[in-house]
């Protein structure tokens, strides 16, 4: 194709309202422009992309095993209304009406459409397992839509739904999903890790997310540096600490596991914060326990942390078996223990439960709040002043923790970009609905599901922050909107034009997917529009070149320049195969 003929309506400086590279990058290079918030337009090379992309998963998905489907992405009520999720989902639901006054909403995901048509068409074990995928566009009303394609409202996905007649059956499924996830991505030329994740409001017993790598990534990833476990920051765990005493000279303590001294109170006048209380008492953030007033749905509790650990609100929120976690206001937390916020403790709270973080456990002669203004306590011990109703893992690790699943290992953060989610749901959408079929015997039994999803545009995003330089996007061949871009540096030169029309024929003859820029800018301007979109290899001509006899191509990604005798076309041809 030309240049001069396809709309690629690059700029020069970065738009005000982009604020990550891949953002900038797509709307410097006139892939995406937006139409509202969270929404955005595929112009023809962003779209190209999503297209190599979208073939790359029907490819893998259809040599798995699923069948492509379509559904709509209007949805009626109903179908929530029977898994509960029209209540449980929130304001992310866009619920709209026709003009027959009946409800319905904008789809973000079809667990519920693709198993009500499972339930009225599958009857028996024969024809089980089934896997059924959709590539369609979905929307979640983002209360913040941010980062362009990575946080958009309306986005395209793959997502997979596998139904199975029993837990192997099912595992087998997920197996293959799972396998055919990693060679999607390493198809698409990213470099990635799949790390074990929450399975938020889909549901389920266990997930894993395909998370690229990435500096730039939104999201934390934990991985072990010994074995090969690997969560996101939402699910990953730690193996308990090492249990800091509180004083430790002069005889005012003993280490771990020592001496329980007497409980005393200690005046501490305005501090309230963490680091405050421990400079002003002279003892480490880890010495102290901080004790966090919680509303999870209709339950009010009282939740204990180390002082230098913070609050996981996913675990948090999965503990309260709810969407809707947040601290009480300081007006409630003083109706609740009677002081000003910031001086909560469990000592002698009697109106609310108690929910402590493992770490507490084995904890000696450590500092709480009093539960009155200026006041806080020291060597409080468990049992002894207090006992939470339980204990659960409810805090964020941290970079050096050690590991849960080997015991050498200590845990390390890295950042990445999140692409793709696996889920096993189990049976909570057949239970819900109704999704039978008869096993051997004639006896009716739910379906085991999974469910599996990718973010196209996300995925095309995601390469961009993991491939690009100061002067624009790097991309990986295998979904880049061209292979090549021929960049005739004269145009007026007969002899440039000719040279540039054969070697784009004989490209273009033998299916390699080429753009020529034909416009008469200056070599500059073509040489920078050239690296901001990023295609592969760059065959340059240009008038001192061709009077040696020599054309270059430049790799975009290593920047490396070979020099090629300009009258051998078909071994041009042959090295950009």
């Amino acid at each position: 194709m030309y240049f001069s003929k396809l709309l690629i309506p690059t700029l020069r400086e970065d738009p005000g309202e982009s604020e990550v590279i891949s953002h900038k990058l797509m709307m410097r290079a006139g892939l995406i422009r937006r139409l509202a918030a969270g929404i955005y337009n595929y112009l023809p090379l962003g779209y190209r992309v999503i297209k190599k992309i979208e073939n790359i998963i029907r490819e893998e998905m259809d040599r798995a095993g699923a069948q492509e489907v379509f559904l709509p992405m209007v949805l009626p009520a109903e179908l929530w209304q029977e898994t509960g999720r029209w209540e449980k989902y929130g304001k992310e639901l866009l619920r709209l009406k026709d003009r027959n006054d009946r409800d319905f909403c904008l789809g973000p995901t079809h667990e519920e459409v693709v198993t009500d048509i499972v339930r009225r068409e599958v009857k028996s074990y024969r024809q089980l397992p089934l896997n059924l995928y959709q590539i369609q566009t979905k929307f979640r009303d983002e209360i913040r839509p941010r980062f362009g394609l990575m946080r958009g409202r309306e986005f395209i996905m793959k997502d997979a739904y596998s139904f199975d007649r029993d837990e192997q059956g099912a595992e087998l499924s997920y197996k293959k999903m799972y396998d055919a996830y990693m060679a999607i991505f390493r198809r698409c030329g990213l470099v990635f890790k799949p790390v074990e994740a929450d399975t938020g409001l889909i549901g389920g017993s266990f997930s894993h997310e395909f998370m690229v790598l990435a500096d730039t990534g939104e999201e934390a990833i934990v991985s072990c540096d010994t074995c090969g476990y690997a969560a996101n920051m939402e699910k990953a765990e730690a193996s308990p600490p090492p249990q800091p005493s509180l004083f430790d000279g002069e005889g005012m303590g003993m280490g771990g596991g020592g001496e329980l001294l007497p409980l005393e109170k200690r005046i501490t006048p305005g501090k309230k914060s963490v680091e405050d209380v421990a400079a002003f008492l002279g003892v480490t953030p880890g010495q102290l326990v901080k004790t966090l007033i919680v509303r999870g749905g209709d339950r009010v509790a009282a939740v204990l942390l180390r002082g230098d650990h913070e609050l996981n609100e996913v675990k948090i929120a999965k503990f309260f078996d709810t969407t809707d976690v947040q601290l009480l206001s300081p007006e409630e937390v003083e109706k609740v223990t009677g002081a000003p916020s910031g001086f909560s403790g469990p000592v002698g709270l009697k109106k609310i439960q108690i929910i402590a973080d493992h770490a507490i456990k084995g904890m000696v002669n450590f500092v709480v709040g009093g539960n009155e203004k200026d006041i806080h306590l020291i060597n409080v011990n468990l049992s002894r002043d207090f006992s939470p109703a339980q204990f659960a893992d409810i805090r964020k690790v941290k970079e050096g923790d050690g590991c849960v699943r080997c015991e050498n290992g200590r845990l390390v953060i890295v950042r990445g970009i999140e692409v793709g989610h696996t889920f096993k749901l189990g049976t909570k959408y057949s239970e819900a609905m109704g999704a039978t079929y008869l096993d051997e015997s004639g006896r009716p039994q739910h379906i085991i599901m999974g469910c599996y999803g990718i973010g196209v545009g996300r995925t095309m995003a995601a390469a961009i922050e993991q491939n690009h330089d100061k002067d624009g996007i790097k991309w990986p061949p295998a979904i880049a909107p061209f292979k090549v871009i021929i960049l005739p540096l004269n145009m007026d030169s007969e002899r440039t034009l000719s040279t540039a029309e054969v070697i784009y024929k004989g490209l273009e003859d033998d299916d390699i997917e080429v753009v020529m820029d034909d416009r008469g800018e200056r070599p500059g301007v073509k040489f920078k529009d050239a690296d901001l979109l990023g295609i592969p290899y760059q065959i340059v001509i240009g008038d001192k070149g061709l009077n040696r006899g020599i054309i270059e191509i430049k790799n975009r990604t290593t920047r490396e320049v070979s020099e090629v005798e300009v009258d051998k076309i078909q071994g041009i041809i042959e090295m950009l195969h």
